[in-house]
């Protein structure tokens, strides 16, 4: 027996809600995979100047791509706020941004909760401002641009905290003024809408569908609320933000080239970023899902870590074969001719000698699963797991990435989405 696990557009709209979420936390843990190698191999200097550049070559793409498929086409700051709620750089809860308008071209939020303020205040002040000041200031502007080049973030307050349990963690205005020079598009990001992620065609949203929302044309909402959707919505914004992960990857990659002692280095550190982010990305959707550990449980991570996927850009299949709880394999296929390849995505690092991101995936199942062949063949790269009988450990790279305290974090239900009112009348 032979079959092909499923896709997002195989999901029912309740999985696909409890997804998204799962996705979004997914791309936000990217740079807890691949910014302790960067320390490692150049400091803390350059990993905040890798850390800038990457998102800022992602992010005007990604946020474009989504505000096309979801019918955000003004440029206000209600239409920025809604585009963040999208953005792998502001996942629901775990970054919690509280949204205020004041009118069409001015606003602020909050952070009640920053995840990834958590994750580096233990390592000190320095680190702290890194993030928060270093990196924000020029990525918060970069993602701004994507709805209006002459829109600004800037701080009101923001870490290191003092006192040191201040709250909100951080606060910022967002102001568009018709007089104020345009930003720049990034030269990194100029590069990035070359690419052929910039322009993959994804699964089309059914404007007739009655069962949710299609598009976020209407007022921006607090708690935005996935099980609102419409399935065929819910499948696109899923395939958008794996093609994030992609893009992000791809902006790393560009950067870390820029400070890397040889190709080879670079790579390795592009290796090592795809493991931790694989092993811990398969172990969060598996528990989400409520997967099990055998083969079809397997060949469905496969299919649906945002890693590997959209199946649009990568060309990534799974098959099982043979009983798909006990006693099935798995077969991997990762194309050659894909648009992935093309852009030399992730995907160009897993060779037959080098399979360790799939392997972490493997282990984020079941302990057990391990790759018995991998085979280079004229059209790309076939991988096999096997059920071998012995556990095996979970790799240092994805510990690394467990480093985050979004590896355990865990969603809550707030309720209906509610409108935000604009304070000022007349809006």
């Amino acid at each position: 027996m032979t079959h092909t696990a499923q896709s997002y557009s195989d999901l029912t709209g309740e999985q696909l809600a409890g997804l998204v979420p799962e996705l979004l936390l997914s791309g936000q843990l990217i740079d807890r995979s691949g910014m302790a190698h960067l320390i490692s191999a150049f400091g803390r200097e350059t990993m905040t100047r890798v850390a800038i550049e990457e998102w800022m070559a992602a992010s005007p793409v990604y946020t474009h791509r989504m505000r096309t498929a979801l019918g955000i086409d003004g440029d206000g700051v209600e239409d920025m706020f809604k585009c963040l709620q999208l953005d792998i750089g502001a996942p629901p809860q775990f970054m919690d941004f509280r949204y205020e308008i004041t009118d069409r071209y001015h606003g602020a939020f909050v952070l009640n909760h920053c995840g990834a303020l958590m994750d580096v205040e233990p390592l000190g002040d320095e680190y702290v401002t890194s993030m928060c000041h270093d990196i924000e200031d020029p990525t918060f502007d970069a993602t701004a641009i994507a709805t209006n080049r002459r829109a600004r973030i800037r701080p009101i307050h923001r870490p290191p905290r003092r006192p040191a349990d201040r709250h909100p963690h951080c606060a910022w205005t967002v102001t568009i003024e018709p007089d104020r020079d345009e930003l720049p598009l990034p030269a990194d990001a100029e590069t990035m809408f070359t690419s052929r992620a910039a322009s993959t065609e994804l699964s089309e949203i059914d404007p007739s569908a009655l069962d949710g929302w299609v598009d976020y044309r209407g007022p921006l909402v607090e708690d935005l609320q996935f099980r609102e959707w419409s399935t065929s919505a819910l499948v696109r914004i899923a395939e958008e933000v794996a093609l994030q992960h992609q893009l992000l990857a791809l902006g790393f990659l560009l950067s870390v080239t820029r400070y890397a002692e040889s190709a080879e280095q670079a790579l390795e550190i592009y290796r090592k970023q795809f493991t931790g982010i694989a092993g811990l990305s398969a172990d969060r959707l598996r528990r989400a899902l409520r997967l099990g550990t055998g083969a079809d449980d397997l060949a469905q991570v496969i299919r649906l870590v945002p890693v590997l996927g959209p199946q649009q850009y990568s060309g990534v299949t799974a098959t099982v074969e043979g009983d798909g709880r006990d006693h099935g394999e798995v077969v991997v296929h990762i194309p050659s001719s894909s648009d992935a390849y093309a852009d030399g995505g992730w995907v160009t690092v897993l060779t037959a000698d080098h399979t360790e991101p799939l392997a972490a995936i493997g282990v984020a199942v079941h302990p057990r699963w391990t790759i018995g062949a991998a085979e280079q063949t004229d059209d790309g790269l076939r991988v096999r797991f096997v059920l071998g009988h012995d556990d095996q450990k979970e790799c240092g790279e994805v510990a690394i990435a467990r480093f985050s305290s979004g590896a355990d974090f865990s969603f809550t239900d707030r309720g209906r989405s509610i409108p935000i009112t604009p304070v000022a009348s007349g809006v």
